[in-house]
This record gives C-alpha cells, sequence and structure tokens, in this order.
C-alpha cells in the first residue's frame, strides 16, 4: 500500500515542526508522502514546511476556512496514495507507527482504523491531567482508543486511517465539528466497510489547551452527540447520557442536603478521591492527580450542560440541527 499523511493545520506552525521532525524518525522501509492543508490560517506554516522538503516527502496547499472535516477531504482528494493517514497537528508520531499500521493492515485488512493517544513524560501537567481525564477507563471507558472491548470502535480523527475506496465511497467527512469523526465511522458502516483499533499505532497527543478551551471543546462535544444520535439512532447508547445523568445526579445530591440527606455527594466524594489516586498512581505525580480532579468534572460538566442543551433543542423542540448550533457547522 502507498500511505499518505493528510494534516490540516490551522495558526499553529510550532505543532507542525514537532509533527513532521517526529515523520523523519519513521522505521518504516517503504516510501509515504506527506499532505499540508493550511486551513486558512493568518500565521501561516509553509516556512516550517520547507524546511523539511529535503527530508520528506511533502505536499503543501493554501486555502480557505472551512474546517478540519472539509480540510482532511481536499487532502485525500489531492492525493494519489491508495491509503490515508489523518493526523491532528497537535500529534507527535513515534518511529515505529507506520510500521504497526502497515503490519496490522496486512494482518487484517479494513478500510479505517483508529489508534489511542498516549503522552510523552515531556508534556506539561495539565496536559498530562487531560489526557488523563479523555483515554481513562474510569472516565470515558476508553473510547478514544484505551480498549478493545468495543463492539465497533469508532476511530477519531486525531488518528485515524481510511482507504480511497472508502472515501470515494463516503465522500469523506461531513461539515458538523466536533462529531464529524462518529458520523464518518457510522456512514461507513452502513456501505459495508469496516473499522478497527491498532492498539500499537498510538500518537502522542500534545494538547495545547487551557481550561476554558478544553470546557468549551467538551461542551461541543456533548451538544453534537444528541445530533448523531438523531441522524443514527440505531447506533445510539445509553452510556452517552452518563455525563449528563453525573451532573443531574449532583444537582440532586446538593439539594438533597436540605433533607440531611447526604450519601449522593458521599459517592461523588468518593469516585473523586478514586480519580486523584489512580492519576497519581499512572502519572506518578499527585500534583497531576489534583489537576486531573479538575478535568474530570470539566469534562463531565462541559460534555453533560452541553448534552442536556442539545437533547432539549433537538428531540423536544425539533429544532433543526444547523439551526439550532449553527457554531457547530463549517460552511463549504
Amino acid at each position: 500500500m502507498n500511505f499518505s499523511f493528510i494534516i490540516p493545520v490551522y495558526n499553529r506552525p510550532e505543532e507542525i515542526e514537532e509533527l513532521l521532525e517526529s515523520l523523519t524518525k519513521q522505521t518504516y522501509k517503504e516510501s509515504f508522502d506527506i499532505i499540508i492543508v493550511e486551513d486558512g490560517s493568518t500565521i501561516p506554516c509553509e516556512h516550517i514546511v520547507d524546511k523539511y522538503k529535503s527530508k520528506l516527502a511533502i505536499t503543501y496547499y493554501l486555502k480557505y476556512n472551512s474546517g478540519p472535516g472539509d480540510s482532511r477531504n481536499f487532502g485525500m482528494s489531492q492525493s494519489k496514495s491508495d491509503y490515508f493517514i489523518i493526523l491532528d497537528s497537535d500529534c507527535i508520531i513515534p518511529e515505529n507507527y507506520l510500521t504497526e499500521v502497515s503490519k496490522s493492515l496486512s494482518h487484517k485488512y479494513v478500510d479505517c482504523y483508529g489508534g489511542p493517544d498516549a503522552m510523552l513524560p515531556s508534556f506539561s501537567a495539565v496536559q498530562k491531567a487531560i489526557n488523563f481525564t479523555m483515554t481513562s477507563v474510569i472516565t470515558t471507558g476508553g473510547i478514544r482508543g484505551g480498549s478493545e472491548k468495543i463492539e465497533k470502535f469508532q476511530p477519531r480523527s486525531f488518528n485515524m486511517g481510511i482507504s480511497r475506496k472508502a472515501f470515494e465511497a463516503s465522500k469523506g467527512f461531513s461539515n458538523i465539528h466536533p462529531g464529524e469523526d462518529p458520523d464518518l465511522s457510522i456512514r461507513l458502516w452502513k456501505l459495508g466497510f469496516e473499522t478497527k483499533l491498532i492498539t500499537s499505532a498510538f500518537v502522542y497527543h500534545k494538547r495545547r489547551i487551557d481550561w476554558e478551551k478544553f470546557y468549551i471543546q467538551v461542551n461541543k462535544f456533548g451538544k453534537a452527540r444528541p445530533i448523531l444520535n438523531h441522524w443514527y439512532p440505531e447506533y445510539a447508547k445509553a452510556t452517552f447520557f452518563l455525563p449528563s445523568i453525573f451532573v443531574i445526579g449532583f444537582i440532586v445530591g446538593v439539594v438533597s442536603l436540605i433533607f440531611t440527606f447526604d450519601w449522593i455527594l458521599k459517592l461523588y466524594f468518593a469516585y473523586t478521591i478514586l480519580i486523584f489516586i489512580m492519576s497519581s498512581i499512572q502519572n506518578k505525580n499527585i500534583y497531576v492527580g489534583y489537576l486531573s480532579i479538575i478535568a474530570v468534572w470539566k469534562q463531565f460538566f462541559g460534555y453533560g450542560l452541553g448534552f442536556i442543551e442539545s437533547f432539549f433543542k433537538i428531540n423536544i423542540l425539533k429544532e433543526k440541527p444547523q439551526e439550532a448550533f449553527p457554531e457547530l457547522f463549517f460552511k463549504i
């Protein structure tokens, strides 16, 4: 197979340099190419790309801002390869990444795969806390690639591969964001394509994010899920409601204190202690454990409140998703 890395970039030249540097160290023996799609950035990365043209086969495109999904589609449409690997610009790639992908697809071919995200020791304490929150079994159930116990794995677009055949049949990503990756996975299933998780094809996801941006991000995730459930009700799961139940349960627990009924909040306290212990042990740092408490509560409340708002507008008020949440849809 011929592989092309498809990487959209938006105002983050410093990220793309770290990513390209990691790609120069791949142990994969066959050739591969890289397509960088500048998505209407005001801080371009072309000067960074030029530094690596002698080391890597890179093509650079600058286009108007239309969102990461459309930029990925644009990159795939320009490629001549038969398999595309989609990465976020804030990823760093282990040197054996492409070797592991090739080995796994040779053993059991699928037209779409996803891989986990991991962290490096050099990550900041906040990055480590957010990584724990996004990947831990006790927070997300490992849905970002930490568990093989998933009936049908939905690859996430920060680390995802898709064949040319599947791209052409599905027309690629839609204009919803976030949520474009599970939307694509479901459409691929409905077209008869298979997906899988390649646990050894992980990336170091170096999220450059602060608490406010993190809350906004997970809040949008929460808003997107009822829209996807509305489009594909056969793939809706009870687990998608858990963050909202977490929020409602906490509110009920606070109100219950009026009646000296405190066992609900005791459960929340016990869960918070569990987060601290598990993250502290995993990261070997109690400060990261403390920050993980903040990250988990922001994740649950951000996602949960977004989900509740979206569920009410989409399912109760019967509003059209594009009209209810225009901020989730890029104009193409």
